[in-house]
């Protein structure tokens, strides 16, 4: 059971650790105002898996993504999602923003359309709710879950069902706009596709072409970068799709290298097991404006376990700082774990991922790299160590 301490205690506590700091030439109080002010997006799908919102008589979707567990029973209605979230938001500190999937569109009366056709009313609810939370929103249209989505969206080999996703894709985008417009903070929207073969394409070439025939029609729409910036996200593999996945990291980095415009998602679980991605933010940053970042935490490949604060995610934001990349780089959370109360997930992932990001606002960045530049690596590696403990994360 968490104890809660008396304000007095936590003062007293504060005041030893802001000395302590202190010595090593960190003011405290400037890096919780500068906490303060960096963004997280909290995900709607750890709310539902995914489910979303649909009611087409078409679709045969609303089945969400795998998750593992049901406690205690996802959300069931917007308005229910909405005060989930709210309740979490209410137990996270700082600056918050919240990222939706296309499939959680609201179609009031008896016509729907189809994800082809989503306008931005469908979202107004959300864009509603969110300028009364003073948040941003972010987007994702939902290449998934849905009966044109069997054999591929964007890389179909039929035209008329790539027409489809391809209308889907600039819908997204204009919706984004849209909410970006409305609140007066810009919209990221992520593009992932999980496009791709179980087992030995023959041909590895033309869905890949294709795919980048839609995104150029895609992208090809004027938009505001004010209201909207756009990503591409990669994926080793997935369920189904052991073999080959259409957009690859070396296809979304060509591509977002090719197309300045769009910016790179990393997703910490869509590498190869073992394979971390703080290491790729310098390397992606000294040629790319900015990056999208997805948080989350694989234990076996792409689990998508709630973040806590372990050693990758840690080393992800020491990347972020030391490269003063902050300002060039959008931080989302990407997880969804039904075996434990969803609204306790939301705040244990944020509130980790917060925790991360304050060690690292909090390292002696300077006095670091000159024991580098001096060659003193035992100094250097003595003062790493040293620090988990200064923040308290290595006493867990």
């Amino acid at each position: 059971m968490l104890t809660s301490l008396s304000d007095a205690s936590i003062k007293a506590a504060y005041k030893l650790a802001s000395a302590q700091y202190a010595t090593l030439g960190i003011d405290t109080e400037a890096v919780l105002a500068k906490l303060a002010e960096i963004p997280i997006s909290l995900h709607c799908w750890q709310g539902d898996d995914v489910k979303g919102f649909e009611a087409l008589d078409t679709a045969a979707g609303g089945s969400g993504i795998m998750a593992t567990g049901n406690y205690p029973g996802p959300a069931t209605t917007p308005e229910m999602l909405r005060k989930d979230a709210e309740m979490a938001l209410s137990l996270i500190p700082g600056k918050k923003r919240f990222n939706i999937h296309a499939n959680y569109a609201e179609q009031d009366g008896p016509k729907k359309v189809d994800r082809d056709a989503l306008e931005p009313k469908h979202f107004q609810k959300w864009i509603d709710w969110a300028k009364k939370l003073d948040i941003a929103l972010d987007f994702n249209p939902t290449f998934f879950d849905h009966p044109l989505a069997t054999k591929g969206t964007l890389s179909n080999a039929d035209p008329k069902i790539r027409k489809f996703w391809v209308r889907h894709g600039i819908a997204s985008r204009k919706i984004a706009s849209e909410m970006g417009r409305q609140l007066g903070k810009t919209c990221i929207t992520n593009f992932w596709m999980p496009d791709g073969a179980k087992d030995q394409p023959a041909d590895r070439v033309a869905p890949r072409q294709r795919m980048t025939q839609s995104l150029d029609e895609i992208f090809s729409v004027k938009i505001n970068p004010k209201y909207n910036r756009d990503a591409l996200e990669c994926k080793l593999f997935g369920i189904g799709l052991e073999d080959y996945t259409v957009v690859s990291h070396e296809y979304s980095m060509e591509y977002t290298s090719a197309h300045p415009q769009v910016m790179t998602c990393l997703d910490v679980g869509h590498f190869h097991p073992t394979e971390t991605i703080h290491d790729k933010i310098s390397a992606i940053l000294l040629f790319q404006k900015e990056i999208l970042l997805h948080i989350s935490r694989g234990i076996r490949w792409d689990s998508d376990h709630i973040v806590v604060l372990n050693d990758d995610v840690r080393a992800i934001f020491q990347q972020v700082v030391r490269g003063k990349f902050l300002d060039r780089v959008h931080i989302s959370l990407d997880f969804f774990d039904g075996s434990i109360n969803r609204i306790g997930a939301w705040v244990i992932g944020m509130r980790a991922a917060q925790r991360a990001l304050l060690a690292a606002l909090l390292e002696p960045v300077a006095t670091l790299q000159k024991f580098e530049r001096n060659d003193d690596n035992a100094m250097k590696l003595a003062l790493l160590d040293e620090l988990k403990c200064f923040d308290g994360s290595g006493l867990g």
